[in-house]
Parts: structure tokens; sequence; C-alpha cells
């Protein structure tokens, strides 16, 4: 059974993701520290600091209709003060043709539990194959 601190981090987890896919730039900040560093292949291989890179696709709007993103198998670990979460982002769309598409993303979230709670502090993302 996962403690509540690993709870926690799922819960919060799911809120960021919701987030990103709502493009709501204001939840998603209240939720990462300001130096927030990633590795994402947006990125192309550079490691990314601070939250400037990741409010460029926010502008664009939310995901369209028939979006579904499922965090799927997560995995979380408590270290004193951090937390790490790995698990498998699913996000499901209609294409242009009308058709259901998934993709999936594997992905490893850090969080830092501070004063005020716990704070996204790092993450790094790879695609997966589906096929």
């Amino acid at each position: 059974m996962p403690s509540s601190d690993a709870e926690e981090i799922i819960r919060l987890t799911r809120e960021l993701l919701f987030s990103i896919a709502n493009a709501d730039w204001k939840a998603y900040e209240a939720l990462c520290d300001s130096t927030l560093t990633c590795f994402e292949p947006e990125a192309a291989g550079q490691l990314i600091e601070g939250l400037d890179f990741h409010k460029f696709y926010f502008q664009f709007g939310p995901a369209r209709d028939g979006h579904n993103t499922t965090l799927s198998s997560p995995h979380v670990r408590i270290v004193g003060d951090v937390a790490i979460i790995s698990y498998v982002r699913l996000n499901q769309r209609i294409n242009d043709k009308n058709e259901p598409v998934a993709s999936g993303v594997a992905e490893t979230r850090v969080w830092e539990k501070k004063k005020d709670g716990w704070k996204h502090i790092h993450f790094h993302r790879s695609g997966i194959s589906l096929s």
C-alpha cells in the first residue's frame, strides 16, 4: 500500500499533466519550482533550466477535443524530502482523419518537499514505441 506521500505525489503528477493538457499556465507554475530542470525531446538533448522554455508551449492553448492522458503504472520512491515518480504517460487523441491514435512517453519526475508543500523540480521524458 503506497504511503500518503506517495499517494500525494501521484495526485500532484496527475494534476501537473492535466495542467499541461489544458494549457493552464497558472496551475503548472504553481506546481513547479522556478528552477525546474529537464531533458525532453523538444529540447534536442539540451538540459533546460527554468520555466520559460515550457511557457512557450502553453500559448498554443489546450489539447484538442478528444484528448485523453493516462498515467500508467506509476512507481514512487521517497528519499527524505525528495520523491521520484516513474511511469508511462499514454496519450489518446483523435487525428485529422477522425481516427483514434495513441502515443506513449516514459517519464520520470522529481518532486521536493518544501515549506509550502511538494514542488516539481526535475523531469526526464523519452518517447516509446507502442508497436
